[in-house]
């Protein structure tokens, strides 16, 4: 059996469909199958350029499908990994928490725990369950607006009795 230019992009198809496994960003696998689409064409018959040309167009249709419309698909809902800190959280209402190894308060975005501080006070320690509303990050520090006044007693920086 002789070697054939298709097995290279059959070969190719594999290590990169292999290589998705440790990312999952559906990039490589996308490229796998157009190496593998490639290597259809290069059965064919087609000289090399035309076999690069064929990779591109099958890699320009397929990556972005893979990464619009199948990544999506695979991925929780309501989570939009990496864009915490770029502004979409902004306007946003969250509850505040106290974490339990040092009592810090904070709130979680997308799953990660933020200490706050509040805009107006400078207040650093909010009782748990306070309603606030993220303005944007300092640094690691998310930086909010207690979301209703009455909630604190703004004088003594404790919460106040009444029920809501």
């Amino acid at each position: 059996m002789d070697w054939n230019p298709a097995y290279s992009w059959l070969v190719l198809a594999l290590l990169m469909s292999l290589a998705e496994l440790t990312s999952g960003a559906m990039v490589l696998l996308a490229l796998g199958i157009a190496a593998a689409l490639t290597a259809a064409v290069t059965a064919l018959g087609l000289s090399l350029p035309w076999q690069l040309l064929s990779m591109g167009i099958f890699a320009g249709v397929l990556v972005p499908l893979g990464v619009m419309v199948i990544r999506p698909r695979f991925s929780p809902k309501g989570v939009a990994y990496g864009t915490t800190g770029t502004g979409v959280e902004k306007g946003n209402h969250y509850t505040t928490l106290i974490r339990e190894y040092d009592n810090a308060t904070g709130i979680k975005v997308n799953g990660d725990f933020y200490r706050l501080r509040v805009l107006e006070s400078g207040q650093t320690e909010l009782p748990k369950g306070t309603q606030v509303v993220f303005k944007h990050f300092e640094g690691t520090t998310a930086l909010v607006n207690v979301s209703s006044p009455e909630a604190l007693d703004s004088e003594r920086n404790t919460p106040n009795t009444k029920e809501f």
